[in-house]
């Protein structure tokens, strides 16, 4: 189960690096446009990429508890790659319409390794 604990740690880790740059760049527009809609979406990716990072843990340390924390996990990743592009397809941003797909693909693969 190696595939399916290194795609959640990656895929966590990369959410909080790529939020953090997104926001102390100053790239985040909705904070002064949106900021309670946009908090509340910085929470669930937050609680999103804690979730990956656990279940991802908790896989390759063999935890009993990890395969419900994964398959929430990627419930919670698969609903973030399906709402998430529409914000990029409407700006033309069609490179993060394509990585979304591409994770929706691999997380695929690793419920099936997984089950």
């Amino acid at each position: 189960m190696i595939f399916p604990s290194v795609f959640c740690i990656v895929v966590g880790a990369g959410m909080m690096i790529q939020w953090a740059i997104s926001l102390f760049s100053g790239n985040v527009l909705e904070i002064h446009t949106e900021p309670i809609r946009i908090a509340f979406h910085l929470a669930a990716e937050a609680a999103t990429a804690v979730m990956l990072l656990l279940g991802g843990i908790g896989l390759l340390a063999a935890e009993e508890w990890s395969r419900t924390v994964f398959y929430i996990s990627m419930g919670m990743l698969f609903y973030t790659a399906v709402v998430s592009p529409g914000y990029f397809a409407q700006k033309g941003n069609w490179v993060w319409v394509g990585i979304f797909a591409v994770l929706i693909f691999l997380g695929i693969i690793s419920i099936t390794i997984v089950s």
